[in-house]
């Protein structure tokens, strides 16, 4: 039920189809690919694409991605779209030369380019357009340009440092930030997105662009190859997911953390959640241990799902009960976190369903605002710093390895119910992710938010020590947490993002889209 008292969105309603993601240009295009006749997918693959050239800080087709869908009656389906570590790269290099983490902004954190593999696979495999006409609007919108949003405007300040070398020259305009409303041109990026409309994923792993980036990572210390690049194949996977009250929360399996969002879950159905304040510091209290305890379990056991050996072990309720059981309702535990990969928050999300049923939950990023900072000397592909998330640690499952994925924070996410699939829904955000993931949840479950009232509601998530609270808490509320030994601190930007689409039963499709952003839903 909706409390019209909240300051927050309306849902948005439509029956044909409908997106919703974080900036208005790329749901635009996504509902022009609906009313085209194109698919969910279809849809999703398109918005995404353009939402790499309206907010470059966040996402390109130098990153990565996550997928689930569904398609009527059938079963989710998943597709592991990230990339893998250079084959001659290994974390004994980095220790031998004095390194603890992998460095942010160095050719080594440059796994290869994934999402474009998935992109085409996805688009013959599922979609029904084709590439060309699927790649058209990120084209034109490279070409011509797009007004810079606030939202994008306002990263776009607090990241720029990190550019280096030829990516100050794609990625600045006249050498400057550009201003809102100021308009951002990416030629060079519109000549890779033709050649791959042209020729496919060879149009990017292969030839003239490959030789491009390898050349590029290479002339900063990369361990690149062609043969890397040759190498990228998507990879499908099958979804995991667990129960919350009367809901299921399905997720994408490792090597992304969606585990962790189901073990802190489990964690949080251990407590009577529904009897407590919505906005009060019990809650947040509550939230923010079970965070510390889940996340210290991804930490310790989640990697490149071919390391994975225990995600059962994540998954078992008993593991939930017996953390659990560690909180103190009245007093924060020490950090359980001993984080030694790169955490950041550079992430864009779409979700689109279309008129016969089908649903997408896409993620696509490149890490670190502007990823790497490192940009190809011909094109301006903005290279990712995924490679920054793996561990540096002899034996570790997540340990830095050739040919390896490395453990991922971004998790699209569906919610089932008696079965069936109600709803996909994505939360941005880096580390948040899983947190946001749970709370979304006990939004709708626990106190019967529905999906927009779910995303407004202000949040909080302990962070290494640092309790983010943003402004929508009570001042009474700061005191509480920091009274119980939380080290409180009010954000200087939001935390995270959301997007959802609930398919009701009557067959209306209801969006919802976080005003933390510059997004919407929309819908025909």
């Amino acid at each position: 039920m909706r409390d019209f008292h909240f300051p927050g969105r309306s849902p948005v309603l439509a029956t044909n189809g409908m997106c919703a993601t974080s900036h208005p240009l790329g749901a635009k295009v996504a509902i022009d690919i609906l009313e085209r006749g194109g698919n969910a997918m279809d849809a999703a693959i398109a918005g995404a694409l353009v939402l790499g050239i309206c907010e470059p800080q966040m996402t390109g087709i130098g990153g990565d991605c996550f997928v689930l869908w569904h398609t009527g009656d059938d079963d989710i389906q998943a597709l592991n779209g990230s990339g893998r570590a250079p084959a001659a790269l290994d974390a004994s290099d980095l220790r031998d030369a004095g390194e603890t983490t992998v460095p942010i902004q160095s050719a080594h954190s440059v796994t290869i380019p994934g999402a474009i593999d998935a992109f085409c696979h996805l688009s013959e495999t599922v979609g029904k357009l084709g590439l060309d006409a699927i790649f058209s609007p990120a084209i034109k919108a490279a070409e011509t340009g797009v007004p810079v949003a606030p939202r994008v405007a306002f990263d776009w300040i607090r990241d720029e440092c990190v550019l280096q070398g030829k990516a100050r020259e794609y990625y600045l305009v006249n050498g400057q930030v550009p201003k809102t409303g100021q308009i951002f041109h990416a030629p060079g990026q519109a000549a890779v997105l033709q050649r791959i409309a042209d020729k496919g994923r060879d149009g990017f792993y292969a030839g003239e662009i490959a030789e491009d980036m390898v050349q590029t990572l290479n002339a900063l210390g990369g361990r690149h190859t062609l043969d890397d690049f040759a190498q990228v194949s998507c990879t499908p996977a099958t979804p995991i997911s667990g129960s919350y009250k009367d809901i299921e929360i399905v997720e994408h399996p490792p090597n992304g953390h969606g585990a962790t969002a189901l073990l802190m879950m489990n964690i949080l159905s251990q407590f009577d959640v529904a009897s407590m304040d919505p906005l009060g510091s019990q809650r947040a209290h509550l939230e923010a241990e079970a965070a510390k305890l889940a996340y210290d379990a991804r930490n310790r056991f989640l990697a490149d799902a071919d390391y994975v050996t225990r995600l059962d072990h994540m998954l078992s309720m008993d593991t939930a009960k017996a953390l659990a059981g560690l909180i103190d309702p009245k007093k924060a535990m020490a950090n359980a976190t001993s984080i030694s990969e790169n955490i950041h928050k550079d992430t864009i999300y779409i979700t689109t369903v279309d008129r016969d049923g089908m649903s997408v939950s896409l993620i696509y990023s490149i890490f670190n605002g502007f990823g790497s900072g490192i940009a190809s000397d011909k094109f301006g592909i903005l290279f990712q710093n995924r490679g920054s998330g793996f561990c540096l640690e002899a034996g570790h499952p997540n340990e830095l390895k050739g040919r390896k994925r490395p453990m991922h924070t971004i998790i699209p996410g569906m919610v089932r119910k008696n079965g069936k699939v109600i709803m996909p829904f994505g939360v941005m955000g880096g580390a948040y992710q899983p947190a946001g993931h749970a709370r979304f949840a006990s939004n709708i479950a626990d106190f019967g938010m529905d999906p927009q009232a779910a995303i407004d509601l202000p949040r909080a998530f302990s962070d290494n020590g640092d309790m983010k609270v943003e402004r929508g808490f009570s001042d009474q509320v700061r005191q509480d947490l920091s009274d119980m030994g939380h080290n409180v601190s009010i954000p200087d930007t939001p935390i995270g993002g959301a997007q959802a689409i609930l398919i009701r039963d009557d067959g209306v499709l209801e969006g919802a889209s976080d005003p933390r952003k510059d997004g919407c839903a929309l819908g025909y």
